[in-house]
């Protein structure tokens, strides 16, 4: 259902976190998500804190769902800041949809700082009942 291609993706992840370098739009950072199937949906939760949801563009194209999220300093002006430890900068992640999912219902919400996406399972993909015909006696259905 999704798919992931970018097998360096972790370990650029992995070094802005050590390293600390704000995102900008040219290199966003990553940010932390969850993925799991419920149903007949998959439900894709992304931990965006501090952000309000005009800061925070979905896009899809194709098959490729795109999160973009920027956070700004909370201060304006001159001020000395005396610890600075909240990440700052451009957040981004894509996610490489299957044509199994539903791209044209995706719905979206954002509460207590985490963006949560439903992906409904498109009706192709979905478990359906065949029947078979049969000269001898009246037709049946099996499970597909």
């Amino acid at each position: 259902m999704l798919m992931r291609t970018d097998p360096f993706r972790e370990l650029d992840r992995l070094a802005s976190q050590v390293f600390g370098a704000p995102g900008t739009w040219s290199r966003p950072t990553s940010m932390p998500m969850d993925a799991y199937r419920a149903g007949d949906e998959f439900v894709v939760s992304f931990d965006l804190p501090g952000l309000t949801p005009d800061a925070i563009e979905l896009d899809v194209e194709r098959n490729v769902l795109t999160v973009k999220a920027e956070r700004r300093p909370a201060h304006e002006g001159d001020v000395e800041m005396q610890v600075s430890e909240r990440p700052l900068g451009v957040f981004s992640r894509q996610l490489f949809l299957g044509d199994s999912l539903d791209t044209e219902h995706i719905a979206a919400s954002y509460e207590a700082g985490v963006l949560t996406l439903r992906i409904p399972v498109a009706e192709q993909a979905k478990p359906r009942r065949i029947s078979i015909e049969s000269r001898s006696d009246e037709p049946k259905q099996i499970d597909a």
